[in-house]
C-alpha cells in the first residue's frame, strides 16, 4: 500500500509540474490582445493562458517588481523594451522557435541595440494623433498647443501616459522629443501645468469612448482607438501633428526569470502567424508590422487613414536621453498631484 501511495504521489507532482509547464502569464495592455487570440493558442497548445493587464508602461513596471519570476510574456512599447533589454531585464528568445518572425517587416524588428530582434518582436506599431469631431470644433487643429488653446478646456480626453505628455509639451517648444533631461522637464513643467487642467479624461484603456458619447469634442489617442472612430462615423478626422509626431512599436518581450520561456517562444510565434495577426488587426486596428498578415487585411482596412497614414511618412520613436522612464514618470506625477489631475 506505502509503495502505491508513493507511486501515485510521484504521479501526481509530474502531472503538477505538466500542468504547470502548459501555464503562460501573460503581462499585456488592457484592449490590445483579442479573446479569440487567448482561446486559439490555448486550443493549439494545450496551455491555459493567465491574462493580467495594465494601463501604462509605468503600471507594466510595478507588477514585475512585485512578482519577479512570475510572468512568461509582458507587452512593453519600445523604449520600455530597450530600456528593460540594456538592464538586463529581458531573456533573449531562440529565432529558431520563432519562424515567424520572417513575416515581419523588418524596419521594425531591430529594437536598439537588439539589431537582430532577439529580445522582443513587434506586437502593433501607431502613432499618437489627434481625433477631432468635425461637428463640434470647425477650426483647424494642427498640432499638440492647439488642442490646449483654452477653447476647448472640459471637453478633451487624452491617453493617460507621462512620456506621451512630455513628448507633446517638448514639441510645442521645438525641444528634441528624446530629451528628458532635468533641465528639458523644468521647461516642461510650466506647459503641462497650464495644459493638464483643461482635460476632462485621462484614459488609456479606450479614450474613444468619450469622443463616442460626446462627453469630449477633442482627443489625444492611440491610432488604433482613432480608426475604430473612423470606422463608426467619418466625422471624426485624426490629425498626426505637424510638430512632434512620432510613432510607436509595441513589443512581446519575455522578462527575466520567465518561468515558461518555450511556452512564450510559442505564444510569439502563434501570434506571427498571418491569419492570427490579421485577426488582431481586425478588433484593434493599428498599424500591423506582420507584412504576410496585411495581405488578408480588407480595402477599408487598408485605406483607414489612423492605422496606415497617407504617404507612410517616415516618424521617429520615443527614446529617453537624460532620465529613465520611471523618472519621467515620477516628474508628471508629482505634477498633476500639484495641480489637481
Amino acid at each position: 500500500m506505502l509503495r502505491s501511495l508513493l507511486f501515485l504521489i510521484v504521479c501526481f507532482s509530474f502531472a503538477a509540474r505538466a500542468d504547470d509547464a502548459r501555464e503562460l502569464h501573460l503581462l499585456c495592455w488592457t484592449e490590445y490582445v483579442p479573446k479569440k487570440v487567448i482561446e486559439g493558442f490555448s486550443k493549439q497548445a494545450s496551455a491555459r493562458v493567465i491574462v493580467e493587464n495594465y494601463n501604462s508602461n509605468a503600471q507594466m513596471l510595478a507588477a514585475l517588481r512585485a512578482k519577479p519570476g512570475y510572468y512568461d510574456l509582458i507587452q512593453p512599447s519600445g523604449f520600455y523594451a530597450e530600456t528593460l533589454e540594456e538592464n538586463g531585464g529581458l531573456e533573449a528568445f531562440d529565432l529558431g522557435r520563432v519562424p515567424n518572425v520572417r513575416n515581419l517587416d523588418p524596419r521594425l524588428r531591430a529594437l536598439g541595440k537588439d539589431t537582430e530582434g532577439r529580445f522582443s518582436v513587434p506586437w502593433m506599431a501607431g502613432t499618437v494623433g489627434i481625433v477631432v469631431n468635425t461637428e463640434r470644433v470647425h477650426e483647424p487643429v494642427r498640432n499638440w498647443a492647439d488642442v490646449f488653446d483654452g477653447s476647448h478646456a472640459g471637453r478633451i480626453v487624452v491617453v493617460n501616459d507621462a512620456r506621451e505628455m512630455v513628448a507633446w509639451a517638448l514639441a510645442a517648444l521645438d525641444l528634441p522629443m528624446t530629451s528628458v533631461d532635468d533641465a528639458s522637464l523644468a521647461r516642461v513643467a510650466p506647459v503641462l501645468e497650464k495644459w493638464l487642467p483643461q482635460v476632462r479624461i485621462f484614459d488609456s484603456d479606450s479614450p474613444s469612448r468619450a469622443l463616442l458619447s460626446g462627453e469630449a469634442d477633442l482627443g489625444i489617442v492611440w491610432s488604433g482607438e482613432a480608426a475604430l472612430l473612423w470606422q463608426r462615423d467619418r466625422k471624426f478626422q485624426y490629425v498626426l501633428p505637424e510638430r512632434g509626431a512620432h510613432r510607436f512599436v509595441d513589443r512581446l518581450a519575455i522578462p527575466q526569470g520567465a518561468p515558461h520561456h518555450a511556452l512564450a517562444e510559442e505564444f510569439i510565434n502563434y501570434c506571427l502567424e498571418p491569419e492570427v495577426s490579421a485577426l488582431i488587426s481586425a478588433e484593434y486596428p493599428y498599424t500591423n508590422p506582420n507584412l504576410a498578415a496585411r495581405h488578408l487585411l480588407t480595402v477599408d482596412q487598408l485605406a483607414n487613414p489612423a492605422s496606415y497614414p497617407p504617404g507612410d511618412p517616415e516618424l521617429p520613436s520615443l527614446r529617453n536621453l537624460g532620465n529613465t522612464p520611471d523618472a519621467v514618470d515620477q516628474f508628471v506625477k508629482r505634477l498633476r498631484q500639484r495641480i489637481g489631475k
